[in-house]
């Protein structure tokens, strides 16, 4: 097996954020789950919620665009594949993940629909209620797919959210056999429950086959996952199906397994909790970086623990301050 160029080669939605506040009486009105993510079908639809916003920011977003941008501010080797469309909002998407030392050459896809894009409205209380046109990023053909880069890959990273459409989910099928052919480690994160409501045989079949070597989920997901009620048997029970397992607890911290091995990690206390959005990315980075550096799994979560906390104390996804200072201070 040759020797890796990347250290993290992701697959993903990619989609530019749109963030505003709002107050938990406008969540109750649009009719959504408070900190969920529902998926918008239409472009009209899109931009009727739009109309309601508040005054909002764009920041490129996508979560395992999130992950790997956050990875490379650590100083890892990281690519991103994902469609884009020939469009303003694409053009913004490609220049900061370029500009946050990304690699991305998926090359654009013409005519409609547009470039996704992810309308968050921020509650006082720092939660994230996420509405997401998936646009072009549903249409990545297998096609698109750089099979060198992603065989140059250390571990291929996949996000459960583009698992939905059936263009995608074929291209991340080929990837994950390019990268086995390759002799690279496959991780994959769950996303959403309502990723499992849809697919979870799914990924139920991708984990019992052995294709995934690192899952990450939070703790709703974890159960849903393993169609339990109590977290210590679900832990037990998906922990004992892959290499490693990384489950996040919001204020509860996060725990990881591995080998046989389990490690906890507290969550990082920070003066107030601005944005949740992203940080369950950002703490994929965190780990992903520390692993990559040969780092065992408690030192790979404790740098998780730092980068959500980081990402968690702004608005947006990608880190503002150095994570590679951040970094330093563990040692």
């Amino acid at each position: 097996m040759t020797a890796p160029t990347h250290d993290v080669v992701a697959i993903g939605n990619a989609i530019v954020d749109i963030l505003a506040q709002a107050e938990d009486s406008f969540i109750e009105e649009i009719g959504v789950a408070k900190g969920s993510m529902q998926l918008i079908f239409s472009p009209e639809e899109a931009d009727a919620l739009y109309g309601k916003m508040g005054p909002g920011r764009e920041v490129s977003g996508g979560s395992a665009a999130n992950t790997v941008a956050g990875m490379a501010a650590l100083g890892s080797r990281t690519a991103f594949i994902g469609q884009v469309a020939d469009d303003q909002l694409g053009q913004v998407f490609g220049h900061d993940l370029r500009a946050a030392g990304v690699g991305f050459d998926t090359a654009v896809r013409p005519g409609q629909p547009t470039t996704a894009r992810c309308l968050i409205f921020v509650t006082p209380d720092g939660q994230r209620t996420m509405n997401t046109f998936l646009g072009a990023s549903q249409f990545l053909p297998e096609a698109a797919l750089d099979r060198d880069l992603i065989a140059g890959g250390a571990i291929l990273y996949l996000e459960g959210y583009l698992w939905d459409p059936e263009e995608p989910r074929k291209a991340m099928r080929a990837a994950i056999d390019i990268a086995r052919g390759a002799g690279r480690k496959v991780a994959f994160t769950l996303s959403d429950v309502f990723c499992i409501s849809r697919h979870g045989d799914d990924f139920r079949a991708l984990i019992a086959e052995g294709l995934v070597d690192i899952l990450f989920a939070n703790e709703n997901e974890l159960l849903a996952l393993a169609q339990l009620e109590d977290f210590d048997a679900a832990v037990d029970k998906i922990a004992a199906q892959v290499p490693t397992l990384v489950v996040t607890r919001s204020e509860k911290g996060a725990i990881a397994l591995q080998d046989g091995m389990r490690a906890e990690v507290a969550a990082e206390p920070i003066e107030k909790v601005v944005d949740t959005t992203g940080a369950g990315d950002l703490f994929a980075a965190g780990f992903l970086h520390g692993q990559a550096q040969g780092w065992d799994v408690a030192r790979s979560l404790k740098l998780g623990a730092v980068c959500a906390a980081e990402i968690i104390s702004h608005y947006g996804a990608r880190p503002e301050a150095n994570l590679r200072e951040v970094a330093a201070k563990l040692g």
